[in-house]
């Protein structure tokens, strides 16, 4: 798979299918096979880029400790590198925060955008199921400092995903995980990890999805309901069953949520 250079890092992109540019934004911790169960679906109607992330598995890290806006200009160089403007853009968690921040910033680089729990906790720091969750990851991230990421990870997952997940997991994804802990913490320490313009974003045109599970923590929930609310073109879907990571778990109701509101 070729590694594109972008914004001052090398980048693993990988590409399939034809028609309309769509993009796939994975979150932290993991990396571009993340979609790797709605990918060939996605393709049967659209050009589909999938990458890894600064940091992640197959792609270079800068040569400092970046910060969102990095991977918000990682993702605005990629689609302008590869004549993708203007494109569908499809991002999970701490990619769908990439995707809005960038939104915000350049609507021009987008023809709809589909953002699927977003952790934007400054939204909703008042709510309870945020304050919980930020106690949570505190020794997540305490792990990872003391040299553990395995046992960070396996935490991290369970405090999203429920108890029991991390045996769940397919091999792969947890040594993708362990793999990548170090850049989860690095993005922890961004001071505007979890901020968004929402003057910005409430003014653009863009159609934006933004989707969760019925599974999933609830601080979601809350995030998404602040989102929608300043965001004059945003729709929310609930998907049933689903939690935070529906591509995996419900990968062909998730491919025809994607794939109905980008072709409508």
């Amino acid at each position: 798979m070729p590694l594109r250079e972008v914004n001052g890092v090398r980048l693993l992109v990988e590409e399939s299918g034809s028609g309309d540019p769509l993009v796939l934004v994975h979150g932290s911790w993991d990396d571009r096979q993340v979609w790797a169960l709605i990918e060939d679906d996605l393709a049967r109607r659209f050009r589909v880029v999938s990458y890894d992330r600064r940091g992640h598995t197959g792609s270079e890290d800068g040569a400092e400790r970046g910060s969102r806006r990095d991977d918000e200009d990682d993702l605005a160089a990629l689609i302008e590198t590869l004549g993708l403007a203007p494109a569908h853009v499809v991002a999970n968690s701490f990619g769908s925060s990439i995707a809005l921040g960038l939104a915000a910033r350049q609507p021009q680089l987008f023809r709809t955008l589909c953002a699927h729990e977003p952790p934007l906790v400054s939204l909703a720091a008042d709510d309870p199921a945020v304050a919980t969750f930020g106690a949570a990851v505190t020794p997540v991230l305490e792990l990872i400092g003391r040299g553990e990421p395995e046992a960070a990870a396996r935490e991290f997952v369970e405090i999203v995903l429920g108890p029991g997940a991390w045996e769940m997991l397919p091999e792969r994804e947890r040594a993708t995980m362990v793999r990548n802990a170090d850049t989860f913490a690095g993005e922890a320490l961004d001071p505007a990890w979890a901020d968004i313009d929402l003057d910005a974003l409430s003014g653009i045109s863009v159609p934006v999805l933004f989707t969760q599970g019925d599974q999933s923590p609830p601080m979601f929930a809350a995030i998404i309901a602040r989102l929608s609310a300043a965001t004059d073109s945003a729709e929310v879907r609930t998907l049933p069953g689903a939690g935070h990571v529906p591509h995996a778990t419900h990968p062909a109701d998730y491919a025809a949520v994607v794939s109905q509101f980008a072709a409508s």
